[in-house]
């Protein structure tokens, strides 16, 4: 499979786009709104978020390293790896949403969170969108990124891109339904 760059990266900010409008809907939501969770076990929409906070707090310094040290020309395509492929394909939600075990360090369950869980999210969303404007001038291929799991996996930059979007579009729609009980 082959992607035109252009397109991925336009695809990419359009979902972001839309996961901080959502974020800046939900600044309008009450904390006991955003603290709900349809059962004991299940997370809140806070819990969501911080979720992806943490993995923000990775990945978002991670790829502006990678997108100041590359030294690659853009190209017109992108071509997925294996490995990044199936990662990113693996986060994109489903009709019936397949639960994934989380990390214990990215589990936020029962943490103590408030508003600022929302406010850094939207802030993790603009920063994203800088990073996608900037990625237009780089090679998505030959550019790397570690994985939060092992520094000793590298994925190409558009993989990685892939990954921590679909994850937040994936989660995007866990507090739709979470906000819709």
């Amino acid at each position: 499979m082959k992607i035109s760059t252009s397109e991925l990266l336009d695809e990419l900010k359009n979902r972001t786009k839309q996961h901080l409008q959502f974020a800046e809907m939900l600044s309008s939501k009450t904390e006991h709104d955003l603290n709900f969770r349809t059962s004991a076990d299940s997370w809140s929409t806070f819990e969501c978020l911080e979720h992806l906070n943490r993995y923000g707090n990775f990945y978002i310094p991670e790829i502006n390293r990678t997108i100041s040290s590359s030294r690659k020309s853009s190209q017109l395509y992108f071509k997925p790896g294996i490995l990044g492929n199936y990662f990113a394909k693996s986060m994109l939600p489903k009709e019936k949403l397949n639960t994934m075990k989380t990390l214990t360090a990215m589990n936020p369950i029962r943490s103590n969170l408030d508003k600022r869980v929302v406010d850094t999210f939207i802030k993790q969303q603009r920063k994203m969108l800088e990073l996608l404007e900037e990625a237009q001038y780089i090679d998505l291929e030959k550019t790397k990124t570690s994985i939060s799991i092992s520094k000793l996996i590298k994925l190409k930059l558009g993989d990685t891109f892939r990954f921590v979007i679909y994850h937040n579009q994936r989660h995007v729609e866990q507090i739709k339904r979470i906000l819709m009980d």
